[in-house]
């Protein structure tokens, strides 16, 4: 059996990720309409994913077709998810003209935040035909009240 890499953290700080200025944004997609294989920088592209929760479980279903699951790393604190890696690009045909280019490659990443408190230790993913999911145990909720003395 194959494992997918999850990293256990306290630092939220460091799950938030680049992001490209609006500006360069906009002057490679009107690039890109001209020639589909223009592009001026490596851009980090974000897969589609889904979040749902049951009363136990949080899930997540990341879209990733054609990523390697040795290219594919999940880091994970009390707060936030983050899902990244590298779609390696497939070989060009020659002596071909592309009329549309729409698959990205390269380097995604996602940052997700969660809605609820969870269990760190009890995280389980898998990757099967295209899709990573990820199931997160949340701790249950302690809504007994508590007498709180008070001194002098």
């Amino acid at each position: 059996m194959d494992y997918i890499k999850i990293r256990f953290g306290e630092d939220a700080g460091n799950l938030a990720g680049r992001t490209d200025s609006a500006f360069e944004r906009t002057f490679e997609d009107m690039f890109r309409s001209i020639n589909p294989m223009f592009t001026l920088s490596e851009r980090i592209w974000k897969p589609q994913m889904d979040i749902y929760e049951t009363p136990d479980e949080i899930f997540i279903l990341a879209e990733i077709a054609g990523v390697s699951r040795d290219d594919l790393e999940i880091e994970i604190n009390s707060k936030a998810v983050r899902i990244y890696g590298r779609r390696a690009e497939m070989p060009r045909v020659e002596n071909t003209t592309y009329r549309l280019a729409e698959i990205q490659y390269g380097k995604f990443e996602r940052t997700l935040f969660l809605p609820a408190l969870i269990d760190t230790e009890k995280v389980t993913a898998s990757y099967s035909e295209g899709f990573l999911t990820i199931r997160i145990a949340k701790l249950p909720r302690d809504d007994k009240i508590y007498k709180v003395p008070i001194t002098d």
